[in-house]
């Protein structure tokens, strides 16, 4: 289903009244937080760690040579293992890999690079003969990013690492933000000890959910991020009311409810989060119309949204709170299955839950 459509409805009042909330949503999603778009200073490229693997000292000390002049620090391997261990410990911005090394080939090295998540975005060129059809195809199916031929043309060297250091400082970059945006969740999970590890936990239940529903993988990864960023708009929410044990007042009702926009506003400047943006906004909505921030009902809700409230009420209900203990796992299905009979939820959704919890057929 098509995450961002929303069904037209069929009686004049809430069509005007669907269009009027539509033309919030656009209006809120204007008022982004705006990230300058700054050019990368030179000294940041030409700093740039770059590992050169090749077991012929000739070969090796003539590229090292070549990027050094450049600007580039470099470090040579004579060996796969070596090249291995440098791109694990070193963070290089960029690797050159011989195909045909001792101990590891540079396919081997590739393989084992982009099999490892703290080494797979470190771009990767290959070393291969003028006529290596083959070899090219291999390194293509291990994960290889460029490949140069043997002899290596000067110009050519030089343009392809700028590109790729330049592409890893991006990449970079983009980890950064996220990296600080899931800093911002943690904080904030932190601030209520019985909210302890909930947002790892919605993540995983919500990948297992999706899977179960064979979703596919850019949905899955979503629901994975969104299990963990999903309350990052909370930061605005004052802690006397994120904290409070008792009813809200309809004043501190209206600053909660205002927590999905500003999480959306927060993530919408990173692209790597544009399928989390739904499940942000929407995971509050109800079947009926009665939740927030947009009243939408049934299928209006986005699929990822209406699969993390699920899982969302789950290990609430699941797990200690201040005002009541934990149910066990048979009362909280026979409270969402109540509470989907009155349209809140999805209760085919439940049900997959429940068995998956279950663990029944």
């Amino acid at each position: 289903m098509d995450e961002l459509s929303l069904p037209s409805r069929s009686r004049g009042t809430t069509e005007r009244r669907k269009t009027d909330d539509r033309t919030n949503l656009l209006e809120d999603r204007r008022e982004v937080i705006e990230i300058p778009k700054f050019g990368m200073a030179e000294e940041v490229v030409h700093s740039a760690i770059v590992l050169v693997a090749d077991d012929d000292t000739a070969t090796r000390n003539l590229l090292s040579g070549l990027l050094k002049a450049e600007g580039y620090r470099v470090f040579g391997a004579q060996d796969g293992q070596e090249a291995l261990d440098f791109l694990i410990t070193g963070d290089p911005a960029v690797a050159l890999l011989d195909v045909m090394m001792p101990k590891l080939t540079g396919f081997e090295v590739c393989v084992a690079a982009k099999a490892n998540s703290e080494t797979r975005l470190i771009p990767i060129v290959l070393l291969t003969g003028l006529s290596s059809t083959d070899d090219r195809i291999r390194g293509i199916t291990c994960g290889a990013d460029d490949f140069l031929s043997k002899p290596v043309n000067q110009e050519e060297l030089v343009a392809r690492v700028k590109s790729l250091v330049r592409l890893k400082e991006f990449t970079n970059e983009l980890e950064s933000a996220e990296r600080v945006l899931f800093s911002l969740v943690l904080s904030i999970e932190a601030k209520d000890p019985y909210t302890k590890d909930h947002c790892n936990r919605l993540s995983r239940y919500s990948v297992a959910l999706a899977e179960r529903l064979r979703l596919p993988s850019h949905l899955c990864r979503a629901l994975h991020l969104g299990g963990i960023v999903h309350d990052v708009g909370k930061v605005a929410v004052p802690e006397h009311i994120l904290l409070k044990a008792g009813p809200l007042t309809p004043e501190e009702r209206q600053i909660m409810e205002h927590h999905p926009i500003v999480g959306e506003r927060i993530c919408a400047p990173l692209k790597s989060l544009r399928h989390v943006l739904p499940i942000i906004r929407h995971h509050h909505e109800k079947g009926d119309g009665s939740g927030y921030p947009d009243r939408l009902k049934g299928e209006e809700i986005p699929l990822t949204a209406r699969i993390l409230q699920t899982v969302d009420i789950y290990d609430a209900l699941a797990t200690d709170r201040p005002y009541r203990r934990a149910m066990p796992p048979e009362q909280v299905f026979s409270v969402m299955h109540e509470e989907a009979n009155r349209g809140w939820w999805d209760d085919s959704l439940i049900c997959e839950f429940q068995s998956m919890i279950m663990k029944t057929p």
